[in-house]
Protein backbone atom coordinates (compact mmCIF):
# COMPACT_ATOMS: atom_id res chain seq x y z
CA UNK A 1 0.00 0.00 0.00
CA UNK A 2 1.57 3.12 -1.28
CA UNK A 3 0.24 6.26 0.76
CA UNK A 4 3.27 8.82 2.17
CA UNK A 5 3.31 12.40 3.04
CA UNK A 6 6.94 12.68 3.00
CA UNK A 7 9.24 14.50 -0.27
CA UNK A 8 12.32 12.46 -1.02
CA UNK A 9 15.16 13.72 0.55
CA UNK A 10 17.12 15.01 -2.90
CA UNK A 11 14.15 17.27 -3.76
CA UNK A 12 13.71 18.29 -0.46
CA UNK A 13 17.16 19.76 0.01
CA UNK A 14 16.27 21.42 -2.99
CA UNK A 15 12.82 23.21 -1.49
CA UNK A 16 15.08 24.09 1.65
CA UNK A 17 17.67 25.65 -0.55
CA UNK A 18 15.20 27.19 -2.17
CA UNK A 19 13.36 28.30 0.79
CA UNK A 20 16.49 30.25 1.71
CA UNK A 21 16.51 31.68 -1.59
CA UNK A 22 13.28 33.37 -1.32
CA UNK A 23 13.93 34.59 1.95
CA UNK A 24 17.19 36.08 1.89
CA UNK A 25 17.67 37.25 -1.74
CA UNK A 26 14.40 37.32 -3.88
CA UNK A 27 12.09 39.01 -1.10
CA UNK A 28 13.90 41.99 -0.80
CA UNK A 29 13.29 42.74 -4.16
CA UNK A 30 9.55 42.80 -3.52
CA UNK A 31 11.00 46.14 -1.49
CA UNK A 32 13.72 47.61 -3.96
CA UNK A 33 11.74 47.12 -7.02
CA UNK A 34 8.16 47.64 -5.91
CA UNK A 35 5.75 46.40 -8.84
CA UNK A 36 8.29 46.42 -11.78
CA UNK A 37 8.60 42.56 -12.16
CA UNK A 38 6.88 42.76 -15.44
CA UNK A 39 8.91 45.34 -16.45
CA UNK A 40 11.87 44.92 -18.98
CA UNK A 41 15.10 45.14 -16.81
CA UNK A 42 17.15 48.18 -17.00
CA UNK A 43 20.81 48.47 -16.50
CA UNK A 44 20.52 48.31 -12.41
CA UNK A 45 18.06 45.78 -12.01
CA UNK A 46 19.75 43.36 -14.46
CA UNK A 47 22.64 43.58 -12.44
CA UNK A 48 20.72 42.16 -9.84
CA UNK A 49 18.61 39.71 -11.13
CA UNK A 50 20.54 38.05 -13.75
CA UNK A 51 23.08 36.43 -11.13
CA UNK A 52 19.66 35.44 -9.37
CA UNK A 53 18.53 33.78 -11.96
CA UNK A 54 22.29 31.90 -12.83
CA UNK A 55 22.17 30.47 -9.00
CA UNK A 56 18.53 29.42 -10.26
CA UNK A 57 19.49 27.34 -13.02
CA UNK A 58 22.87 26.06 -11.37
CA UNK A 59 20.57 24.27 -9.08
CA UNK A 60 18.38 23.06 -11.91
CA UNK A 61 15.19 24.74 -10.60
CA UNK A 62 14.52 27.22 -13.37
CA UNK A 63 11.70 26.98 -15.84
CA UNK A 64 10.88 23.44 -13.66
CA UNK A 65 7.23 23.57 -15.29
CA UNK A 66 8.35 22.99 -18.85
CA UNK A 67 10.26 19.14 -20.05
CA UNK A 68 14.02 19.09 -20.71
CA UNK A 69 13.77 19.65 -24.35
CA UNK A 70 12.87 23.56 -23.69
CA UNK A 71 15.14 23.83 -20.63
CA UNK A 72 13.07 22.81 -18.01
CA UNK A 73 13.00 19.71 -15.62
CA UNK A 74 10.15 18.08 -16.15
CA UNK A 75 8.80 17.97 -12.83
CA UNK A 76 5.54 16.84 -12.66
CA UNK A 77 2.85 18.78 -10.93
CA UNK A 78 3.05 17.95 -7.08
CA UNK A 79 6.76 18.94 -7.39
CA UNK A 80 6.03 22.02 -8.97
CA UNK A 81 3.13 22.71 -5.84
CA UNK A 82 5.76 21.81 -3.58
CA UNK A 83 7.49 24.65 -5.30
CA UNK A 84 5.41 26.65 -5.96
CA UNK A 85 4.71 27.24 -2.05
CA UNK A 86 7.51 28.67 -1.60
CA UNK A 87 7.88 31.42 -4.23
CA UNK A 88 4.28 32.72 -3.09
CA UNK A 89 5.78 34.50 -0.76
CA UNK A 90 7.49 37.13 -3.01
CA UNK A 91 6.01 38.87 -6.45
CA UNK A 92 9.37 38.43 -7.78
CA UNK A 93 10.03 34.50 -7.11
CA UNK A 94 8.59 33.47 -10.15
CA UNK A 95 10.47 35.96 -12.52
CA UNK A 96 13.40 34.87 -10.75
CA UNK A 97 12.54 30.86 -11.16
CA UNK A 98 11.49 31.42 -14.57
CA UNK A 99 7.78 30.50 -14.02
CA UNK A 100 5.41 33.60 -13.54
CA UNK A 101 1.83 33.63 -14.96
CA UNK A 102 0.77 34.37 -17.07
CA UNK A 103 3.66 33.52 -19.23
CA UNK A 104 4.34 30.06 -17.76
CA UNK A 105 0.97 29.32 -19.66
CA UNK A 106 1.79 30.69 -22.75
CA UNK A 107 5.12 29.32 -22.87
CA UNK A 108 2.96 25.78 -22.11
CA UNK A 109 0.52 26.02 -25.12
CA UNK A 110 2.97 27.25 -27.65
CA UNK A 111 5.29 24.64 -26.36
CA UNK A 112 2.81 21.58 -27.60
CA UNK A 113 0.75 24.13 -30.44
CA UNK A 114 3.26 25.86 -31.86
CA UNK A 115 4.75 25.84 -35.47
CA UNK A 116 9.18 25.48 -35.24
CA UNK A 117 8.88 29.16 -36.56
CA UNK A 118 6.57 29.86 -33.26
CA UNK A 119 8.77 28.43 -30.86
CA UNK A 120 12.07 29.83 -32.36
CA UNK A 121 10.09 33.36 -32.31
CA UNK A 122 8.40 33.32 -29.30
CA UNK A 123 9.30 30.41 -27.57
CA UNK A 124 12.61 30.76 -26.90
CA UNK A 125 12.77 34.15 -25.40
CA UNK A 126 10.13 33.45 -23.39
CA UNK A 127 11.52 31.07 -21.80
CA UNK A 128 14.94 32.81 -21.50
CA UNK A 129 13.10 35.03 -19.29
CA UNK A 130 13.94 38.24 -21.93
CA UNK A 131 10.41 39.24 -22.81
CA UNK A 132 6.93 38.89 -21.50
CA UNK A 133 3.56 37.61 -22.64
CA UNK A 134 -0.30 38.85 -22.48
CA UNK A 135 -3.08 36.40 -22.64
CA UNK A 136 -5.84 38.68 -24.47
CA UNK A 137 -8.75 36.69 -23.96
CA UNK A 138 -11.61 38.28 -21.60
CA UNK A 139 -13.97 40.88 -23.09
CA UNK A 140 -15.75 44.24 -21.82
CA UNK A 141 -18.95 42.28 -22.00
CA UNK A 142 -19.08 38.58 -21.64
CA UNK A 143 -17.43 38.13 -18.16
CA UNK A 144 -16.56 34.92 -17.18
CA UNK A 145 -18.81 33.60 -20.52
CA UNK A 146 -16.32 32.74 -23.90
CA UNK A 147 -19.45 31.70 -26.14
CA UNK A 148 -20.34 35.29 -25.66
CA UNK A 149 -17.05 36.82 -27.17
CA UNK A 150 -17.37 39.06 -30.66
CA UNK A 151 -13.77 39.67 -32.05
CA UNK A 152 -13.76 38.47 -34.60
CA UNK A 153 -10.73 37.28 -36.85
CA UNK A 154 -11.38 36.63 -40.47
CA UNK A 155 -9.17 35.04 -43.61
CA UNK A 156 -8.61 37.48 -46.20
CA UNK A 157 -5.96 35.62 -48.37
CA UNK A 158 -2.72 35.10 -46.60
CA UNK A 159 -3.41 37.11 -43.78
CA UNK A 160 -5.71 36.77 -41.11
CA UNK A 161 -7.72 40.46 -40.18
CA UNK A 162 -8.74 40.45 -36.41
CA UNK A 163 -11.59 42.99 -34.84
CA UNK A 164 -12.84 43.70 -31.31
CA UNK A 165 -12.19 44.29 -28.10
CA UNK A 166 -10.46 42.74 -24.99
CA UNK A 167 -10.35 43.55 -21.16
CA UNK A 168 -8.24 43.14 -18.38
CA UNK A 169 -5.13 41.37 -20.92
CA UNK A 170 -2.63 41.31 -17.96
CA UNK A 171 1.00 42.65 -19.09
CA UNK A 172 -0.10 43.74 -21.97
CA UNK A 173 1.64 47.09 -21.49
CA UNK A 174 5.11 45.66 -21.12
CA UNK A 175 4.39 42.37 -23.10
CA UNK A 176 6.04 41.47 -26.49
CA UNK A 177 3.65 40.17 -28.10
CA UNK A 178 -0.55 39.09 -27.23
CA UNK A 179 -2.10 35.44 -27.48
CA UNK A 180 -5.53 36.58 -28.94
CA UNK A 181 -8.57 34.80 -28.78
CA UNK A 182 -11.28 35.50 -31.40
CA UNK A 183 -14.13 33.62 -33.31
CA UNK A 184 -13.20 32.66 -36.52
CA UNK A 185 -16.43 30.92 -37.65
CA UNK A 186 -19.76 32.04 -36.64
CA UNK A 187 -21.92 29.32 -37.66
CA UNK A 188 -20.84 27.03 -35.32
CA UNK A 189 -20.72 26.12 -31.37
CA UNK A 190 -18.21 29.00 -29.86
CA UNK A 191 -16.62 25.71 -29.11
CA UNK A 192 -15.23 25.06 -32.11
CA UNK A 193 -15.47 28.22 -33.80
CA UNK A 194 -12.54 30.31 -31.91
CA UNK A 195 -9.05 30.16 -32.78
CA UNK A 196 -6.00 31.67 -31.31
CA UNK A 197 -3.67 33.63 -32.83
CA UNK A 198 0.39 35.20 -31.29
CA UNK A 199 0.04 38.43 -32.13
CA UNK A 200 2.76 41.13 -31.42
CA UNK A 201 2.03 44.06 -29.51
CA UNK A 202 3.69 46.43 -32.09
CA UNK A 203 1.23 45.33 -34.90
CA UNK A 204 -0.33 48.20 -36.67
CA UNK A 205 -4.17 48.03 -35.18
CA UNK A 206 -3.21 46.81 -31.71
CA UNK A 207 -4.63 49.70 -29.25
CA UNK A 208 -4.11 49.95 -25.68
CA UNK A 209 -6.61 52.10 -25.12
CA UNK A 210 -6.28 52.23 -21.40
CA UNK A 211 -4.25 50.19 -18.81
CA UNK A 212 -6.64 49.31 -15.54
CA UNK A 213 -4.93 49.16 -11.95
CA UNK A 214 -5.81 47.78 -9.25
CA UNK A 215 -7.45 49.24 -6.37
CA UNK A 216 -4.93 51.76 -4.72
CA UNK A 217 -2.90 52.09 -8.32
CA UNK A 218 -2.82 55.27 -9.98
CA UNK A 219 -5.47 55.91 -12.91
CA UNK A 220 -4.41 54.09 -16.07
CA UNK A 221 -1.06 53.24 -14.68
CA UNK A 222 -2.21 49.76 -14.29
CA UNK A 223 -0.98 46.27 -15.82
CA UNK A 224 -4.89 45.26 -16.93
CA UNK A 225 -4.75 46.40 -20.57
CA UNK A 226 -8.11 47.30 -22.22
CA UNK A 227 -7.24 46.68 -26.15
CA UNK A 228 -8.93 47.56 -29.35
CA UNK A 229 -8.33 45.69 -32.41
CA UNK A 230 -8.93 47.89 -35.12
CA UNK A 231 -8.13 45.86 -38.86
CA UNK A 232 -5.32 44.13 -37.28
CA UNK A 233 -3.48 41.91 -40.16
CA UNK A 234 -1.31 38.88 -39.69
CA UNK A 235 -0.51 36.22 -41.36
CA UNK A 236 -1.71 33.04 -41.66
CA UNK A 237 1.35 31.73 -39.75
CA UNK A 238 0.47 33.83 -36.53
CA UNK A 239 -3.12 30.90 -36.40
CA UNK A 240 -1.55 29.16 -33.04
CA UNK A 241 -2.71 25.67 -33.28
CA UNK A 242 -5.68 24.41 -35.33
CA UNK A 243 -8.58 26.48 -36.64
CA UNK A 244 -10.97 26.30 -34.08
CA UNK A 245 -8.91 24.51 -31.59
CA UNK A 246 -8.99 27.87 -28.94
CA UNK A 247 -10.55 25.73 -25.96
CA UNK A 248 -8.99 22.75 -25.91
CA UNK A 249 -5.84 24.48 -26.23
CA UNK A 250 -7.18 27.01 -22.72
CA UNK A 251 -7.86 23.99 -21.17
CA UNK A 252 -4.08 22.48 -21.99
CA UNK A 253 -3.54 26.25 -20.27
CA UNK A 254 -5.61 26.36 -17.53
CA UNK A 255 -5.72 23.06 -15.77
CA UNK A 256 -2.33 23.09 -13.88
CA UNK A 257 -2.26 27.20 -13.92
CA UNK A 258 -4.68 26.86 -11.04
CA UNK A 259 -2.68 24.55 -9.23
CA UNK A 260 0.30 26.64 -9.67
CA UNK A 261 -2.02 29.65 -8.21
CA UNK A 262 -3.43 27.67 -5.39
CA UNK A 263 0.07 26.57 -3.91
CA UNK A 264 1.80 30.00 -4.24
CA UNK A 265 -1.51 31.39 -2.80
CA UNK A 266 -1.08 28.61 -0.27
CA UNK A 267 2.65 30.07 0.25
CA UNK A 268 1.22 34.09 0.65
CA UNK A 269 -1.48 32.73 3.44
CA UNK A 270 1.18 30.66 5.48
CA UNK A 271 3.46 34.45 5.37
CA UNK A 272 0.18 36.14 6.42
CA UNK A 273 -0.51 33.22 9.56
CA UNK A 274 3.48 33.72 10.20
CA UNK A 275 2.70 37.66 10.70
CA UNK A 276 -0.01 36.76 12.87
CA UNK A 277 2.13 34.45 15.21
CA UNK A 278 4.88 37.31 15.67
CA UNK A 279 2.63 40.11 16.80
CA UNK A 280 0.55 38.30 19.22
CA UNK A 281 3.49 37.55 20.95
CA UNK A 282 5.29 40.67 20.24
CA UNK A 283 2.02 42.92 21.63
CA UNK A 284 0.13 43.26 25.43
CA UNK A 285 -3.02 44.28 25.65
CA UNK A 286 -5.61 43.92 28.58
CA UNK A 287 -2.77 42.75 31.19
CA UNK A 288 -1.25 40.11 29.07
CA UNK A 289 0.30 39.15 25.72
CA UNK A 290 -2.37 38.84 22.73
CA UNK A 291 -1.15 35.50 22.64
CA UNK A 292 -3.45 34.80 26.17
CA UNK A 293 -6.68 35.86 24.35
CA UNK A 294 -8.81 32.93 23.64
CA UNK A 295 -10.02 35.17 20.92
CA UNK A 296 -6.25 35.44 19.68
CA UNK A 297 -6.38 31.74 19.87
CA UNK A 298 -9.10 31.10 18.04
CA UNK A 299 -7.91 32.99 15.60
CA UNK A 300 -4.85 31.32 15.15
CA UNK A 301 -6.37 27.92 15.63
CA UNK A 302 -8.98 28.40 12.48
CA UNK A 303 -5.92 30.08 10.37
CA UNK A 304 -3.87 26.90 11.04
CA UNK A 305 -6.74 24.53 10.14
CA UNK A 306 -8.22 26.65 7.08
CA UNK A 307 -4.65 26.33 5.54
CA UNK A 308 -3.70 22.55 6.33
CA UNK A 309 -6.87 21.21 4.72
CA UNK A 310 -6.05 23.58 1.78
CA UNK A 311 -2.63 22.31 1.48
CA UNK A 312 -3.26 18.94 1.59
CA UNK A 313 -6.49 18.76 -0.95
CA UNK A 314 -4.38 20.97 -3.01
CA UNK A 315 -1.15 18.42 -3.54
CA UNK A 316 -3.82 15.32 -3.33
CA UNK A 317 -4.53 17.19 -6.93
CA UNK A 318 -1.48 17.68 -7.92
CA UNK A 319 -0.86 14.04 -6.85
CA UNK A 320 -3.76 13.29 -8.90
CA UNK A 321 -2.74 15.16 -12.33
CA UNK A 322 0.64 13.04 -11.99
CA UNK A 323 -1.05 9.90 -11.45
CA UNK A 324 -3.75 10.11 -14.31
CA UNK A 325 -2.20 13.05 -17.07
CA UNK A 326 -5.50 13.67 -17.53
CA UNK A 327 -7.01 17.26 -16.64
CA UNK A 328 -10.65 16.32 -17.54
CA UNK A 329 -9.98 13.31 -14.92
CA UNK A 330 -9.51 15.58 -12.06
CA UNK A 331 -11.47 18.62 -13.31
CA UNK A 332 -13.64 18.40 -10.02
CA UNK A 333 -10.61 18.80 -8.06
CA UNK A 334 -9.16 21.46 -9.93
CA UNK A 335 -12.39 23.31 -10.34
CA UNK A 336 -12.67 22.89 -6.10
CA UNK A 337 -9.23 23.85 -5.30
CA UNK A 338 -10.24 27.89 -7.47
CA UNK A 339 -12.74 27.48 -5.10
CA UNK A 340 -11.64 27.63 -2.13
CA UNK A 341 -8.43 29.53 -2.48
CA UNK A 342 -9.94 33.12 -2.49
CA UNK A 343 -11.40 32.12 0.84
CA UNK A 344 -8.24 30.67 2.77
CA UNK A 345 -6.36 33.48 1.73
CA UNK A 346 -9.27 36.01 2.61
CA UNK A 347 -9.87 34.62 5.73
CA UNK A 348 -5.87 34.51 7.28
CA UNK A 349 -5.19 37.71 5.99
CA UNK A 350 -8.45 39.42 7.25
CA UNK A 351 -7.62 37.90 10.96
CA UNK A 352 -3.52 38.99 10.51
CA UNK A 353 -5.02 42.47 9.12
CA UNK A 354 -7.02 42.52 12.66
CA UNK A 355 -4.75 41.75 15.33
CA UNK A 356 -2.57 43.88 13.92
CA UNK A 357 -4.84 46.62 14.69
CA UNK A 358 -4.57 49.90 13.14
CA UNK A 359 -1.03 49.51 11.55
CA UNK A 360 -2.53 46.30 9.51
CA UNK A 361 -4.94 48.81 7.56
CA UNK A 362 -2.18 50.66 6.32
CA UNK A 363 0.69 50.59 3.54
CA UNK A 364 3.39 49.89 5.68
CA UNK A 365 2.24 46.79 5.99
CA UNK A 366 1.51 44.25 2.84
CA UNK A 367 -1.85 42.32 5.00
CA UNK A 368 -4.60 44.82 2.69
CA UNK A 369 -2.58 43.83 -0.49
CA UNK A 370 -3.32 40.34 0.20
CA UNK A 371 -6.93 40.87 1.18
CA UNK A 372 -7.51 42.43 -2.46
CA UNK A 373 -5.65 40.12 -3.98
CA UNK A 374 -8.08 37.35 -2.65
CA UNK A 375 -10.87 39.33 -4.16
CA UNK A 376 -9.18 39.40 -7.62
CA UNK A 377 -8.16 35.38 -7.42
CA UNK A 378 -12.00 35.32 -6.51
CA UNK A 379 -12.34 35.99 -10.58
CA UNK A 380 -9.12 35.11 -12.48
CA UNK A 381 -9.47 32.51 -14.86
CA UNK A 382 -13.13 32.10 -13.66
CA UNK A 383 -15.16 33.26 -11.09
CA UNK A 384 -15.49 31.32 -7.78
CA UNK A 385 -19.43 30.97 -8.96
CA UNK A 386 -18.58 29.34 -12.20
CA UNK A 387 -16.22 26.71 -10.51
CA UNK A 388 -19.02 26.22 -7.62
CA UNK A 389 -21.75 25.27 -10.50
CA UNK A 390 -18.69 23.08 -12.30
CA UNK A 391 -17.72 20.70 -8.47
CA UNK A 392 -21.87 20.42 -8.02
CA UNK A 393 -22.29 19.20 -11.41
CA UNK A 394 -19.09 16.91 -11.38
CA UNK A 395 -19.91 15.76 -7.94
CA UNK A 396 -23.70 14.80 -8.82
CA UNK A 397 -22.37 12.54 -11.75
CA UNK A 398 -21.62 9.90 -9.07
CA UNK A 399 -25.34 9.92 -7.79
CA UNK A 400 -28.66 8.65 -8.59
CA UNK A 401 -32.37 9.64 -7.73
CA UNK A 402 -33.74 7.21 -4.99
CA UNK A 403 -35.60 4.88 -5.68
CA UNK A 404 -38.78 4.89 -4.20
CA UNK A 405 -41.05 7.25 -2.68
CA UNK A 406 -38.45 7.72 0.42
CA UNK A 407 -35.42 8.23 0.80
CA UNK A 408 -32.63 5.60 0.48
CA UNK A 409 -31.12 5.98 3.99
CA UNK A 410 -35.26 6.29 5.43
CA UNK A 411 -34.95 4.34 8.86
CA UNK A 412 -38.23 2.64 8.79
CA UNK A 413 -37.40 0.83 5.75
CA UNK A 414 -33.84 0.11 6.72
CA UNK A 415 -35.19 -1.55 9.80
CA UNK A 416 -37.31 -3.97 8.05
CA UNK A 417 -34.35 -4.53 5.50
CA UNK A 418 -31.84 -5.65 8.37
CA UNK A 419 -34.87 -8.00 9.67
CA UNK A 420 -35.13 -9.30 6.58
CA UNK A 421 -31.04 -10.00 5.71
CA UNK A 422 -30.44 -11.62 9.43
CA UNK A 423 -34.28 -13.16 9.55
CA UNK A 424 -32.79 -16.96 9.58
CA UNK A 425 -30.80 -16.16 12.77
CA UNK A 426 -33.37 -14.07 14.35
CA UNK A 427 -36.10 -17.24 13.98
CA UNK A 428 -33.39 -19.51 15.38
CA UNK A 429 -32.98 -17.49 18.81
CA UNK A 430 -36.42 -16.61 18.93
CA UNK A 431 -36.82 -20.89 18.84
CA UNK A 432 -34.25 -21.30 21.47
CA UNK A 433 -36.34 -19.25 23.95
Amino acid sequence: MAWDFETDPEYQEKLDWAAEFVREKVEPLDYLFPHQQFVPLDETRRRIVDPLKEEVRAQGLWATHLGPELGGQGYGQLKLALLNEILGRSLWASIVFGCQAPDTGNAEIIAHYGTPEQKERYLQPLLDGEIFSSYSMTEPHAGADPTLFRTRAVRDGDEWVINGWKYFSSNAKTASFLIVMAVTNPDVSPYQGMSMFLVPTDTPGVEIVRNVGLFGEPLNEGFHSLIHYDDVRVPASALLGGEGQAFAIAQTRLGGGRIHHAMRTIGLAQKALDMMCERVLSRETAGGPLADKQFVQGYIADSYAQLMQFRLFVLYTAWEIDKYNDYKRVRKDIATAKVVMPTVLHDIAWRAMQVHGALGTTNEMPLFGMIHGAAVMGLADGPTEVHKVTVARQVLRDYRPAPGMWPSEWIPEKIEAAKRKYAHLLELEVGNL
